[in-house]
Parts: structure tokens; sequence; C-alpha cells
């Protein structure tokens, strides 16, 4: 079969039985699907040969890059000896056991117990059943209103996705679900107007604050954030935040939540988004980077008073998954974490190629398209805007993101569009000259944009 046929015939398949996650079914159809086969370092190739720069690695999740073969061996050794057994029955294997332990090991300090799952979605759903438990234990049952924010994302299930503040996902299915709630993002740029950044960072975090009295500390069980907001738009908040919202939850005895789903295992340019902002959780959901996308596990991990109240119920945990734990999963993951450690690049994405990368994309800040270039570590972002001087946006019905998402898959290179944000979050593998590369097919991409636009 050629490629041209054989591109046809997945595409025809594609179309006729297979729903595709954020897209308009119908649309797809009838453009077809790009059909990817093989993919090695941060880049992927589809079946009609093209080589494409992945600076998105895959949804922010390949770290250690495509095609890394110790990982695939460690899978493989793990489907030879146990393919499957699960964690009820007062059963556990090694690599479950050594997973969790490594986990407490890196985590910041308190975080001592796990629990497995296998999305990110599946984690923090899991989190709001574990708080309203915690709370119930503490014998404080009205204490159940979830608190997230504006352009938050934390999943797609009902409860993840009620915990997000991206309205979009809302109307389809009804949600938010009662008792959750959203206060401000910290997004400076944006909404910051004629304040600095840190007197916005400040604002935006009392804005929680003000949300737990008008509800009552009493009725409010936690608050959920993303050390930065990747798919809001990788919003990165100001010195300010975090610390007053540390204080805010200490002093309203509310649960705080990191969610580091994205930021977890070095995309910040340290192991975790916390050791960046220097937060302390109650939980933390990690994902995505714990086996670098290669095979789905996530896992949430509890801090010292949520997991000693739920380690010492003396009752039964009525909460599972049938792949909690899932040996092969977690041998992946101790493999990943592994590699991490051994070849440094944690500390590769915080002190080499990370300002690296940061410099190179700060290069793209003379376009007459760009209002503000954003990053640190691996993650990084390019706002688009019609004019520089008063930040502002270009109207919303010229979905001028998407014009440039389209020309990057024209040109070979995935950058996302977020609004009119162009986000990358390349391998931590990537190479200078690979980011090099990058930019240079992204500023002929909003060249390709600004002419494109120019003529409307």
């Amino acid at each position: 079969m050629s490629s041209n046929s054989g591109t046809r015939a997945w595409q025809a398949a594609d179309a006729r039985h297979h729903i595709h996650p954020f897209t308009d079914a119908a649309a797809l159809a009838a453009k077809g699907a790009r059909v990817i086969v093989r993919a090695d370092g941060v880049w992927i190739e589809d079946s009609e040969g093209h080589r494409i720069l992945d600076g998105m690695a895959g949804l922010w999740c390949v770290n250690v890059g495509y095609g890394n073969r110790e990982l695939a061996e460690a899978g493989y050794k793990a489907l030879c000896e146990l393919p499957y057994y699960n964690a009820f029955f007062e059963t556990t294997h090694p690599y479950a056991a050594e997973l969790s332990e490594k986990l407490a090991s890196i985590t910041p300090p308190g975080l001592d117990r796990v629990l497995f799952a296998n999305s990110g979605s599946e984690a923090n759903d899991t989190i709001i059943k574990l708080t309203r438990y915690y709370w119930n234990l503490q014998g404080r049952p009205h204490k159940k209103i979830m608190i997230g924010r504006k352009l938050g994302y934390h999943g797609t299930t009902l409860g993840a996705a009620s915990l997000s503040g991206l309205t979009h996902m809302h109307p389809q299915w009804d949600l938010p679900l009662p008792g959750f709630v959203h206060v401000d993002a910290p997004y400076w740029y944006g909404e910051g107007g004629d304040l600095s950044p840190e007197e916005f960072g400040l604002m935006a975090a009392r804005s929680l604050e003000a949300k737990i009295l008008e509800l009552g500390a009493q009725n409010v069980a936690a608050f959920i954030g993303e050390p930065l907001q990747g798919a809001g738009g990788v919003i990165i908040p100001p010195n300010s935040y975090w610390p007053e919202i540390q204080r805010i939850c200490s002093e309203h005895d509310v649960l705080l939540i990191a969610d580091e789903v994205i930021c977890g295992f070095g995309r910040t340019g340290k192991w975790f988004g916390c050791d960046t902002f220097n937060i302390q959780p109650d939980f933390m959901t990690l994902a995505k980077g714990l086996s670098s996308g290669y095979i789905p596990i996530s896992a949430l991990m509890l801090g010292r008073r949520v997991g000693d109240a739920i380690a010492n119920a003396n009752e039964e945990l009525v909460h599972g998954y049938t792949y909690s734990g899932h040996p092969v999963a977690c041998a992946v993951a101790l493999k990943n974490i592994e590699i991490l450690q051994r070849d440094r690049l944690v500390e590769k994405a915080g002190n080499d190629i990370g300002p690296y990368l940061q410099a190179a994309l700060g290069g793209l800040r003379d376009h007459p398209l760009v209002g503000e270039v954003r990053g640190m570590g691996m993650i990084g972002a390019v706002e688009l805007v019609a004019d520089k001087a008063s930040r502002r946006h270009f109207a919303p019905e010229l979905d001028v993101g998407m014009r440039c998402r389209n020309h990057c898959f024209s040109n070979d290179l995935i950058m996302r569009a977020i609004r009119d944000i162009m986000v990358v979050s390349p391998p931590l593998t990537i190479e200078r000259a690979e980011v090099d590369e990058l930019v240079r097919r992204a500023r002929l991409c909003l060249d390709l944009t600004a002419k494109e636009i120019s003529g409307l």
C-alpha cells in the first residue's frame, strides 16, 4: 500500500469510527486527520513522510523525548514478569511499592503517601473525593465547596471539569456542578492594567480570600491551582501571588491543592512547580511527565495532615480503579525518573537548555504581532496582540491564534494556540540547534499570519 492510499484508508476509518477529543468531528471528517506513524527525539513523522518538530512534547508530557528504548525495555520486562495485578485484596507488587517510595523521596517534604490513577483528570477527581472525606473525618461535614481559578485546567471528568475555569468546557455538560466556584487568575499581561505585576499578584490572590469570606470559611473545603497555568495560556504568577495564597489557605483552614500535571518532572526548571514557587500543598497531582507520556499513569500525593487522617481512619477506603498502580505503568515511571535523575535533565532544564529556549523565544519580541513573550524552564508563550502599547487583543472573530497554528501545521511545527497565545513545551531533551529551528519556523509562521490578517 502506498503512503497516499494508506493515509486515505486510515483517514476514512478514523472518520467513520473515531470521535476525537476537543474536536469538531464533522469538520475533521471532511478534512481528514493527520496520521502520525513514528516519532524520535523531538520529531514526529506523519504517514506522508513529513518530519514535524513537536514543540509541545505531545500534550506537555514527553519530557525525555520520543523513542527512548530504556522506557520501552522497562515496560517490556514488566509485561513479561507481571503484566497485570491490582492493588485491591490487601495486595501490592514491587513496582508500586518502589514507585511510591521514590515519589515520596523526590516530592516536597511532607508528601509521604500516594494513590495511583491513570490520568490527571482521574487524579483530580479523586482529590475531590478525598477532600470531602477528610473534612468528614474531622467532624466538619459542611466544608465542601471547592475553589478553582478562571482559566484553570484540571481535567475533563465531571468533577475535574467543574474545578476547571475554562468556561467553554462547561455548557455542553451543564457544568460546573454545585459546590464549585472560581476566582481570579494571576494573568497580569491580560488583566493587570496599570498595576505592577507584584501589586496585581496580591490583588489576584486576595480574590480568593474575598470569596472565602463571602462563602464562609466553615463551608470552603479546598483551593486548587496549577503552579503556573498551562492550558489557560502559560500564566506565570507574579512573585507576590503564591505566598499570599499560602497565607490565605492557612489562615482560613482551607486545603491547598497543587495541580502539577503539567509543571511536574522538570517543566518549570525544577522538579516540581511547588519547588519553583515554594508552595507547601496538602495534595499534589502528578501525571504526564511521570512516565513522559509513554504509558497512562497518574498519582496524587497526600500531605501529612490529610494522609495521616485517611491512613488512620480505621475503616475501608471505598475507592479505587482497576488499573491503579498498574505494574507496567509503574515500571515505566520508575525508569523515567531514573533517566531524569541520571541524565540531570531537570537541572539542564533549569540551568542550560531552559534559559537557552527562553532567550531564543525572547528574540520574537520584535515581531509586530508579539505583545509579550513569557516562560520559565521548558515552557513558553508568545502572546499575539493588535496593539503592543495598549496590550489590546485582536477581535475574537479573527481567530488569530488558530490562523497562526494552521501556518505552523503547514510548516511542520507543532505550537499550540490558546486564544491568541502561541505556546511551546518541548521535550527536556531538545538540543540547541533544534531550539533555533523551532524559533526560525515560529517566526516564519508569525510572518505568514501577519500577512494573512493584513488582507482581511
